[in-house]
């Protein structure tokens, strides 16, 4: 695939508890990707793995300086692509005492370096038990203490996310306002939340930041009690999927970053200049 703008990847998989099979797969879909012409490839949260239960889930977590993320680096500076780690299970800061652990999105460059490390700052505990869904992050992650400043990437500045972020606009705008281009939310979405509200997100997260919207998922069945929604998605700046991977299968999907097309429609619809003042928006509180 030939292009003049510089083509990203958005992956999709399904982790299981099996840390070695999961990394088999994303290596696949990375190689598969820079085969393509792919400058930076994104795969999704807890790429790493889903564990069964909570257990399982905290013990075969990481820190960022064990022998998972070292294999990525490697397999980055092998490759000579960047890689977007979506969601990476990793120890917290206490961990020999509290065994709590952050929902991690690393950004890997092409010479195998860590160059932005953002902690999920909003945690998926919802209960709606008429469409089966119960999740309770917070009942083992920390939250993250703030949002970590727009990346400058082969693609354009990447502001980074994960899921459940994607359903508070507040911080798509603020990543925006530090001159993000690209807004990335790798996610593992119900299927029941997925159906609903996947896809009118992400086109809204990109439609009110004139933004490209990245957005590598989950799909299938990962153990006996959960299954995620898939589709991962990429939309341009007008709210136009530019690519959908479809909700059963793993894969990947190729899309280009013309960031005269994020220009041009900045220009024709000038919505950032036309904020006003931040005392307006806060003047009924």
């Amino acid at each position: 695939m030939t292009s003049s703008h510089p083509l990203a990847a958005v992956c999709q998989m399904t982790s299981t508890p099996d840390k070695e099979a999961n990394f088999t797969t994303c290596k696949r879909l990375v190689e598969q990707a820079k085969q393509s012409g792919a400058s930076m490839v994104f795969l999704p949260e807890a790429f790493d793995y889903i564990g069964s239960n909570r257990e399982e889930t905290l013990q075969l977590s990481e820190s960022l300086q064990g022998d998972l993320i070292s294999r990525y680096t490697k397999l980055a500076r092998m490759l000579n692509v960047w890689l977007s780690l979506g969601g990476f299970h990793e120890r917290g800061h206490d961990w020999e005492n509290d065994r709590r652990i952050y929902n991690c999105h690393i950004i890997i460059n092409d010479q195998g370096e860590i160059v932005s490390v953002y902690r999920k700052g909003h945690l998926f505990d919802v209960e709606l038990t008429s469409r089966g869904v119960s999740l309770k992050e917070s009942a083992f992650t920390i939250p993250g203490p703030g949002l970590v400043p727009p990346v400058q990437t082969p693609i354009g500045k990447v502001g980074l996310g994960i899921c459940y972020d994607l359903r508070f606009p507040e911080m798509s705008v603020a990543l925006q306002r530090q001159g993000a281009e690209i807004l990335t939310y790798p996610s593992a979405f119900t299927v029941a939340t997925g159906t609903a509200h996947w896809e009118v997100l992400l086109r809204a997260r990109a439609i009110e930041t004139q933004c490209f919207v990245l957005a590598a998922a989950q799909v299938g069945a990962h153990h006996a009690k959960r299954s995620s929604y898939g589709h991962a998605l990429a939309v341009d700046p007008w709210g136009v999927v530019m690519a959908d991977c479809g909700g059963t299968d793993s894969g990947v999907v190729m899309v280009e970053i013309d960031v005269q097309k994020l220009q041009n429609t900045r220009k024709d619809m000038p919505v950032q200049q036309h904020r006003r003042e931040k005392e307006y928006y806060s003047g009924l509180d």
